[in-house]
């Protein structure tokens, strides 16, 4: 299998060769431009100059319909790549309006913090006085419900721990009761004592002397 050469591709140096590499070339490009607006229903142009400065050009339609719409098309880009004047007005202006807000606000917790007071009026500083009068209160009421909220929370916890003693001590209690009690001492001490007596009597029960008796009669005797 032959594998052909990479032909270089470099400026022809001969004259003769160009003029008619170009002219091959050209109308292969216009045949490929060709087939392309045709299969793919495109607008194509195409325009050429020689070496020598001729005109070629190819167009599937009107020329200068595709290059107003080329002309149209690279206006909207900058448009959309670069923002109006009246845009850039308006965020430049949000943007000085941002910042100097940003910078008298900075300014301002200064002061209240007592820095940068040099060149201040009576008046300015008595309304840094009375805006830290007004925090301060602010800050100590908040302070004082916080301080009560947290004494409520511990005293109901103490009553709580007060209550699981008092169930604690009621429990040991019963517990110690039971464990003191004597053996006899029940609800049930009639019955105890009836069964004690029964047992511990000196003679057995009138109905086994009884059977006794019976067993006695029935026997026989042989003189």
């Amino acid at each position: 299998m032959m594998v052909s050469n990479k032909v270089q591709i470099k400026k022809i140096d001969n004259a003769t060769a160009r003029r008619v590499t170009f002219s091959k070339r050209r109308r292969g490009l216009f045949k490929k431009a060709e087939e392309l607006s045709v299969l793919c229903d495109a607008d194509v142009a195409i325009i050429l100059f020689s070496s020598n400065g001729k005109l070629f050009h190819y167009s599937n339609s009107s020329m200068k319909d595709v290059l107003e719409k080329r002309s149209l098309h690279s206006r909207n880009l900058e448009k959309l790549n670069q923002p109006s004047l009246e845009l850039q007005l308006v965020e430049d202006s949000n943007y000085a309006s941002l910042s100097k807000e940003v910078a008298d606000r900075t300014l301002q917790l200064r002061r209240l913090r007592g820095e940068e007071l040099q060149g201040l009026s009576i008046e300015e500083l008595h309304q840094i006085e009375k805006s830290l009068e007004a925090g301060l209160s602010r800050v100590v009421a908040r302070k004082g419900e916080v301080i009560m909220n947290e004494i409520n929370r511990l005293q109901e916890k103490e009553l709580k721990l007060m209550e699981e003693n008092d169930n604690l001590r009621q429990e040991l209690l019963m517990i110690s009761n039971a464990w003191t009690r004597p053996i006899g001492d029940s609800g049930d001490d009639g019955e105890l004592s009836e069964s004690t007596n029964i047992c511990n009597s000196d003679g057995p029960p009138q109905e086994y002397e009884s059977s006794g008796t019976s067993l006695k009669l029935g026997l026989h005797y042989s003189g």
